[in-house]
């Protein structure tokens, strides 16, 4: 049988493995519990930076072009057909 979860080791300098421990019996969850939340909402905002970089980099792209508004969006897609 495959195994579902793997061990990870983690060093933190006191202060901060401190309030883990502080936050984890706080939120009344295991530190396991509370790490997998806590890296969850970390990678959802990543994910939402990036996406937000991307729709800057694709709205610079389009003034460059002069691209600025949903009709000029849509000439631009129908022109060629």
């Amino acid at each position: 049988m495959k195994r579902t979860r793997v061990p990870v080791t983690v060093s933190l300098p006191s202060n901060l493995a401190e309030n883990f421990e502080r936050l984890a019996k706080a939120e009344a969850k295991n530190k396991s519990q509370l790490f997998r939340e806590m890296f969850t909402a970390y990678e959802r905002r990543r994910r939402e930076e990036q996406f937000y970089e991307l729709q800057r980099y694709g709205a610079k792209q389009a003034r460059k072009k002069e691209i600025l508004t949903e009709a000029d969006v849509e000439k631009l897609v129908f022109q060629g057909r």
